[in-house]
């Protein structure tokens, strides 16, 4: 192994250049596939081909839902993951040396919402100028493209890694974290994981704890012209959802006391994302369910969030004169349950991605900077579970989770520079000839 040379991050950043049309269309193709959940085989199977391709030792990975409940790492889930599972790649050196890396992505994504909304149709991937529209094409198909590009033009350059790297394309991010988790359980770890998430090429310093719930309401049904015999479970429904931003404005408080998080905007971020109930137009509706999350800080355990939230909906249903007619309002857990995280500053692993930062951008660029984002993360899986260093770093996008999400282009061509030099760095690499020197002589691992 060899440290990288000038002449070794110049045939690098060159190399990313060459490829940068043809991961603008695998991009293309990723975001052609329409990954919602339980919908992922058809991406995960290009991902495969694509991996196999690049002589990568390929295993399609099954979750194990007989984990869940069992290990911490796990979220509730509540369909079934017959048709969905996560692609590992992995290289292995002629010989070890250096530091081992992952580069974990997510093949899920969120629903487009009406197609006629949007300036281009979701799924067609349109390229307008220095921007690829499409649903996913932040959120984070421009990241997986990023992960295996970047380990292309280290190749391109004549070079190979001097220790092993893998490759999780994985599923379930956008709702329990599952795919990450069985990638952890089953060993597969390293020194240090790298997400290309869409960050705006900053640095994740710490991530919010999740908890993802559904509520069910029951009111009493009535016809209209006993309208006042009747408790109406979508007006109770919105009524206790008012009362929830109540518990949200208490968790917020709580920013100024945790570390990162007091100058953060809405660290708890109540979401009410779905709500259905009612059963006919002429009938005042006896049920009525809505699911949402709420985020609180790295450090605490999700578990007790739970009780607060279940001890809270009791409290705030028995104390409210409409709640009071209906029956207890039920509380499921339908997704991610799991604690938030926090990067240290000062590691090793940010100091070599601050630098291949530094090189990818041009020289009036201001450092990498860091920044607290209140969400889920996978990279929590890794870090509170494994302890492994979790950088979180990716790509410039606009509305992710939202209509005409787009990613920008130059910014990807940067943040896949940014990777290949901290991988090389991070990893080490020697010459090809050499890596089959050393194979040719029987010293490989």
């Amino acid at each position: 192994m060899s440290p990288l040379s000038e002449a070794d991050r110049e045939r690098i950043l060159a190399a990313v250049d060459t490829a940068f049309d043809a991961q603008v269309r695998f991009l293309s193709d990723l975001v052609r596939c329409v990954s919602l959940r339980g919908q992922e085989a058809e991406v995960q199977a290009l991902v495969e081909a694509a991996l196999l391709e690049r002589g990568y030792d390929v295993d399609r990975q099954m979750i194990d839902t007989a984990l869940i409940g069992q290990h911490p790492a796990f979220s509730p889930a509540t369909v079934s993951y017959e048709d969905s599972w996560n692609v590992i790649g992995i290289h292995s050196p002629a010989a070890v040396q250096g530091r081992s890396l992952i580069l974990n992505a997510h093949v899920d994504i969120v629903p487009a919402g009406d197609p006629k909304r949007w300036q281009y149709p979701p799924f067609q991937p349109t390229r307008d100028g220095e921007w690829l529209y499409g649903r996913g094409s932040g959120d984070m198909k421009a990241g997986l493209s990023a992960a295996i590009f970047a380990l292309d033009a280290i190749r391109a350059a004549g070079l190979e890694l001097t220790a092993p790297v893998q490759i999780h394309s994985v599923v379930e991010e956008e709702i329990t974290g599952n795919g990450a988790a069985m990638a952890l359980v089953s060993n597969k770890v390293a020194d240090a994981v790298l997400i290309p998430e869409p960050t705006d090429e900053k640095l994740v310093r710490a991530n919010s704890g999740v908890i993802k719930f559904a509520i069910t309401v029951h009111g009493t049904p009535a016809h209209p012209r006993e309208v006042s015999g009747g408790v109406s479970a979508l007006d109770a429904a919105v009524r206790l959802i008012d009362r929830l931003r109540q518990l949200e404005t208490r968790w917020n408080e709580e920013r100024t006391t945790k570390p990162f998080f007091d100058d953060v905007d809405n660290p708890a971020a109540l979401t009410i994302g779905t709500i259905n109930g009612g059963e006919w137009i002429a009938s005042v509706p006896s049920c009525c369910r809505f699911e949402g999350r709420i985020g609180f800080y790295p450090g605490d355990d999700p578990q007790e969030r739970v009780k607060e939230f279940e001890a809270f909906v009791a409290t705030a249903a028995a104390g409210d004169p409409l709640l009071q007619r209906c029956p207890t309002p039920i509380v499921e857990w339908v997704g991610v349950v799991h604690a938030g995280y926090t990067l240290a500053p000062g590691s090793e692993a940010e100091a070599v991605l601050s630098k291949a930062h530094a090189t990818a951008n041009s020289p009036d660029a201001p450092p990498l900077q860091a920044y607290v984002m209140a969400c889920y993360l996978d990279a929590a899986v890794y870090s509170v579970h494994a302890g492994i260093p979790s950088l979180v770093y990716g790509p410039i996008a606009e509305n992710i989770h939202a209509i005409d999400e787009r990613v920008s282009l130059p910014s990807l061509r940067r943040v896949t520079k940014a990777i290949a030099l901290f991988a090389a760095s991070w990893c080490g690499v020697r010459t090809v000839r050499d890596a089959l020197q050393i194979s040719a002589a029987g010293l490989g691992t």
